[in-house]
């Protein structure tokens, strides 16, 4: 499973479109290509991490004990908004 932002799944799909593949078919090219290179991926961007530490702002009171669950639960509702 992989997570992309919504700019990026939009920009995938016109791209895979224009190509007549899949979006799927475009990754696996796109990671072919980059491991052929040898250059290291991109690190994340600071947005990543942004939302990352946004999620320990919750009021929350037991975040470390149950933060893979909530984590968990996070994903998916982003994954469902995008």
């Amino acid at each position: 499973m992989i997570y992309f932002e919504p700019q990026q799944l939009r920009s995938l799909k016109a791209r895979a479109q224009r190509l007549g593949i899949s979006v799927a078919e475009l990754v696996r090219r796109m990671v072919g290509e980059q491991l052929e290179q040898g250059s290291p991926a991109r690190p994340p961007s600071a947005e990543v991490y942004r939302r990352l530490v946004g999620l320990g702002a919750s009021g929350l009171e037991d975040v470390s004990e149950r933060h893979d669950a909530y984590l968990s639960t996070a994903l998916r509702h982003d994954e469902v908004s995008r």
